[in-house]
């Protein structure tokens, strides 16, 4: 089996790829602009792919193309109503990296609540060695503890938020989009009662077209003033430039957001004009990349190519 990775520079340098030449002749590309996409799959019968569009312009020439990996877990670049015409099998990755995004989002929680870029400024700058006092109170921080954390989307990664935020002793009320996902541990609202009661917002919801730009400037402003807002899901779940002037306006405390609307990010995205205001952090699409969840994304990856060739897989096929 002729096998084609065409982005393997996106599951980090430090990620081996030799047992999979096991399964057949590989061929390993860092990055692939999508001019090159087909002909880079060529003759190949399984490619394996993060972000690519999989498509028919990309895909029309690859007559011998029978299974297409995903080395993620959404699959917005795939077009199903092509592929399953083809017969092509598509598999993904899920849950591998449910921790990792969840520790993220209290790390952006906390950076932001405890106003950590200013205290770190402040000690940089040299001032902490001219204060007359041992401790330096410029910006007011509140306990975790009695707050209430409202979750959009209550799947793996919103469940384990929600356990950690309990543990913090957070009260935890959740909204579902989808309608699909119920918890009898917690209080399911609507999202508009979510944004009005929640002090911390976080959304862990799939990118559909309900949720696509569902976080916009109205959104916003139905929040709490003293609320802080974190995305680590989809970035075209929130609306930019109405963030920006939700922020510029103090209609919300603050925002985190580890994806954006454009990776990388936009030259002409309206979050610059924050570039530097506290009450903004954005992390560059990093919070999935831990060393471990890599390694358990590329083992997965691995045993859906693995079940494929030997005709397992099929169950596993999206379709």
């Amino acid at each position: 089996m002729k096998i084609v990775f065409l982005e393997a520079d996106n599951l980090g340098p430090d990620m081996v790829f030799d047992r999979f030449s096991e399964l057949g002749e590989v061929t390993i590309y860092g990055q692939t602009p999508d001019e090159l996409i087909a002909k880079r799959i060529g003759d190949a019968e399984a490619v394996l792919v993060n972000k690519l569009p999989m498509k028919e312009s990309t895909l029309k020439d690859a007559v011998n193309l029978r299974y297409i990996g995903i080395t993620a877990t959404g699959t917005n670049n795939v077009d199903f109503a092509y592929t399953n015409a083809r017969g092509i099998c598509v598999t993904n990755v899920a849950g591998y990296s449910t921790d990792v995004v969840a520790q993220h989002t209290f790390a952006m929680a906390l950076y932001l609540m405890e106003h950590l870029r200013y205290y770190d400024d402040y000690v940089r700058s040299g001032a902490y060695t001219k204060s007359d006092s041992f401790c330096h109170m410029g910006m007011p921080i509140h306990e975790l503890t009695g707050r209430t954390w409202g979750i959009i989307g209550l799947g793996a990664i919103g469940k384990k938020v929600a356990r950690i935020a309990g543990a913090f002793g957070c009260q935890v009320i959740y909204s579902s989009p989808s309608g699909r996902n119920t918890d009898s541990s917690y209080r399911r609202v609507d999202t508009d009662t979510l944004l009005a009661e929640s002090d911390i917002v976080s959304i862990h919801t799939p990118l559909t077209e309900r949720t696509r730009h569902m976080m916009n400037y109205d959104a916003f402003c139905r929040m709490k003033k003293t609320a802080v807002f974190l995305n680590a899901a989809r970035g075209p779940i929130v609306d930019e430039a109405g963030l920006r002037r939700a922020l510029e306006e103090e209609k919300i405390a603050a925002a985190g957001l580890d994806v954006l609307e454009q990776e990388p990010m936009a030259k002409d995205s309206p979050l610059l004009a924050l570039s530097g205001c506290e009450r903004l952090l954005i992390t560059p699409h990093m919070a999935w990349t831990a060393v471990e969840t890599r390694r358990r994304l590329l083992d997965e990856v691995w045993m859906n190519l693995e079940a494929f060739k030997n005709e397992v897989g099929r169950n596993v096929c999206r379709g």
